[in-house]
């Protein structure tokens, strides 16, 4: 089974003492991954390349998205990535970025930070990039968090204390990973190095783009 394109975005609040990640649990209902915590984000979707947005890429973000591909990937596409992850937030969280709702978002302010990709055998493969920003940069209320029906109990989870949720794996090891990359604790470059987690023959690979 070929992966599927998919994106998640890994969205962190600084406006407290500790930097704090937002996280929520999906449905019992999903045949990936049930109940348990992960970031939002999903299947990239065939619309998501003509949805507007007011500034694109960085261009290292784009490059390293580009060079990430196991297959072909125009710029276009890679867009397309990162606003399937915009779209999810909003979906599953009802989050936007920008202060209006109706305002094109700014890819510019996004971070490449991981790749992974479902290993073979699972009911679902995913070839998931995943995209880190904060909230104050985005305009984003932390306050403005909503339930939907694909992720539940949304909250916002201190970076360095989230043992306690029944979280993915891949999630957990993401995260684990973003916070070493973080300057001083409270800022992420855009240059900063992206991590991979796949499966081959059998061996899983936790390196680096």
């Amino acid at each position: 089974m070929r992966p599927r394109d998919a994106a998640s975005i890994i969205l962190l609040d600084r406006s407290t003492a500790r930097i704090r990640v937002l996280v929520g649990k999906r449905s019992s209902a999903h045949v990936f991954m049930p109940d348990v915590f992960v970031f939002p984000g999903g299947r990239r979707d065939p619309r998501d390349h003509a949805l507007p947005y007011s500034g694109d890429l960085h261009p290292v973000v784009l490059a390293k998205l580009v060079r990430s591909a196991s297959r072909p990937l125009t710029a276009a596409g890679a867009r397309a990535l990162a606003l399937a992850a915009i779209r999810e937030l909003r979906e599953e969280t009802g989050l936007n970025f920008g202060v209006e709702s109706a305002q094109a978002p700014d890819l510019s302010l996004l971070r490449f930070v991981a790749r992974a990709v479902t290993p073979p055998g699972r009911v679902r493969r995913y070839d998931t990039r995943f995209f880190s920003c904060f909230a104050d940069e985005a305009g984003i209320d932390p306050n403005r968090i909503v339930d939907s029906d694909e992720l539940l109990e949304l909250q916002w989870l201190d970076i360095n204390d989230y043992s306690s949720l029944n979280m993915a794996p891949i999630t957990r090891m993401v995260l684990e990973d973003v916070t070493k990359f973080m300057i001083g604790g409270r800022s992420l470059q855009f240059e900063s190095p992206v991590r991979q987690y796949f499966e081959r023959r059998g061996i899983f690979t936790r390196g680096f783009l």
